[in-house]
């Protein structure tokens, strides 16, 4: 069986018993079909592949210039791959099993200060019917419950519990989990399907999902990038203000503000929780700020003296 039909039927699998997002898949294809290539041009065949040659490929990866995260999550992708032909019998063996994609470096993530996720969301009138309502509401969602873009695009009214406040979520591998809905979210999306969301919705087409579009068909997430980043330049914002950095800005003041980071992992949807660990490089850089400010020997005598750090 050629490595293409193998290639076919392994993301039919992610999709069907792993419940893998689409993108995933996409990114899984990707990776296998350089794979597929780089053995073409080494007239190499699947069953011949070993640990040794699957470390030249990490390594030409690396020469062809991938960022390392790219190469570890390639490598990823590939043990996957090879562990699911093992088991199905294709293989003896997963000769991916031991090679690793390289050390990936700690990526702190871009925030927002507080001060600037309330000057953009303040900044939209939810009273400009439709579109101001919608996208207040969108933009308190994603910050006030720490939203994936592609969770946001997705989210249903029935997904929605006013009785006790909270989102029922649907995540990454069809994961569910609820997260809290908080008070000024509420407030902008009660407003919205009250007022608004009725003047997007086109005769004869059905309105599935929450946030519509100027059509009534649901916003692609590159259409939510576009209005955040519309948003921001309105006001003047410096920072480059995407979806994703609402959600970081999210975890990153609740720790902040002493949140525990298990309840923060859970709200995030991370599976593991040295995910959700990135944000406390962020927290430590502020101790280590109030500790030379505060602190009568925290700092060198050549030092200037630091400017207060915020407390939240």
């Amino acid at each position: 069986m050629n490595s293409a039909t193998l290639t076919e039927q392994f993301l039919l699998y992610l999709a069907a018993e792993r419940g893998l997002s689409l993108n995933y898949r996409e990114g899984v294809r990707r990776s296998l079909t350089r794979f597929h290539q780089w053995c073409a041009e080494k007239e190499v065949q699947l069953c011949d592949v070993t640990e040794p040659l699957l470390a030249d490929f990490r390594r030409d990866l690396h020469v062809a210039g991938l960022q390392p995260s790219s190469c570890r999550i390639a490598m990823v992708h590939l043990r996957r791959f090879f562990r699911y032909l093992e088991a199905r019998g294709t293989l003896s063996n997963n000769p991916a099993e031991l090679v690793q994609g390289g050390r990936p470096g700690m990526k702190i993530p871009e925030t927002l200060a507080a001060g600037a996720v309330s000057r953009l969301l303040e900044s939209i009138d939810p009273a400009e019917l439709p579109f101001g309502a919608r996208d207040r509401a969108m933009l308190e969602m994603l910050y006030g419950s720490g939203l994936r873009v592609s969770e946001l695009v997705s989210l249903r009214p029935e997904q929605v519990d006013w009785d006790e406040m909270f989102l029922r979520v649907l995540g990454k591998g069809q994961k569910v989990r609820y997260v809290p809905l908080g008070g000024m979210a509420a407030e902008a999306l009660r407003h919205y399907m009250k007022s608004a969301r009725s003047k997007l919705i086109h005769r004869g087409k059905k309105a599935e999902v929450l946030f519509l579009s100027n059509r009534g068909a649901a916003l692609t997430r590159e259409r939510i990038r576009q209005i955040i980043k519309d948003r921001a330049r309105a006001i003047g914002l410096p920072e480059n203000v995407y979806p994703h950095i609402m959600r970081h800005s999210f975890a990153t003041h609740l720790l902040e503000n002493g949140a525990d980071l298990r309840v923060i992992q859970d709200m995030l949807g991370h599976a593991d929780l040295a995910t959700t660990q990135i944000y406390t490089h962020i927290e430590k850089k502020r101790l280590v700020s109030l500790h030379r400010h505060f602190h009568p020997r925290g700092r060198l005598a050549t030092d200037e003296e630091p400017p207060a750090p915020p407390i939240s």
